[in-house]
């Protein structure tokens, strides 16, 4: 009498996973963005969009978004659900990037990034900020603001001339190449719902 949700649940029967017949069309695509690709599935003014460099045979849409000089990790999916309950900021699931800026990091600056930078009529959330470099730092972010990143640095006095995400919750860019993609494992899905399981699906609404 158990009821079971398709898109959050595992169900295994004698150790193999038994996978519902409307679960088993929605596919997870992890792409490494380029600099110099939009973050969309389409562009009016005719760019290159992360759509044109995935061909899985579905229509897939990105979650979240990176701008178009950033690069990194972009999960791609046609499951809507997942969408709206990872871009929520209210849910503040985890996303990981590595930044280089135009001059040295100072313990100043580590701890400003790290305890909040008012931009956009706001404050930043408090976030793990870790020195990696002279010239590089890794942060950690709940919140996903437009050009978070860059604008807080921009507010601290320096500029970013590079920056890629790493991860998004537990599924890692790795080694993939700039340009390519992979399939997302079942192993990392199935720990991907897990992670999702109690939070808000609320739809996005973009102003």
């Amino acid at each position: 009498g158990d009821k079971v949700d398709p898109e959050v649940d595992i169900v295994e029967y004698k150790g193999r996973r038994i996978i519902p017949r409307s679960a088993s069309n929605f596919v997870y695509i992890l792409l490494n963005k380029p600099c110099g690709v939009v973050t969309s599935a389409k562009d009016e003014k005719g760019r290159l969009c992360v759509t044109d460099l995935v061909k899985c045979g579905k229509r897939v849409y990105p979650v979240g978004r990176l701008d178009l000089n950033s690069q990194g990790l972009i999960l791609m999916t046609n499951n809507g659900d997942i969408i709206n309950k990872m871009m929520r900021a209210g849910n503040e699931h985890e996303k990981e990037y590595k930044v280089t800026v135009d001059k040295p990091i100072t313990d100043e600056f580590i701890e400003k990034m790290g305890s909040g930078v008012p931009i956009l009529d706001t404050v930043t959330r408090k976030c793990k900020v870790e020195k990696i470099g002279k010239y590089t730092f890794r942060i950690i972010l709940t919140q996903g603001l437009n050009r978070q990143i860059r604008r807080m640095c921009e507010y601290l006095g320096y500029k970013v001339t590079r920056l890629q995400r790493l991860r998004v919750m537990n599924i890692k860019l790795g080694d993939l190449k700039p340009g390519t993609y992979r399939h997302v494992s079942e192993e990392e899905i199935k720990e991907l719902y897990e992670l999702i399981k109690y939070s808000s699906n609320e739809t996005v609404i973009k102003p």
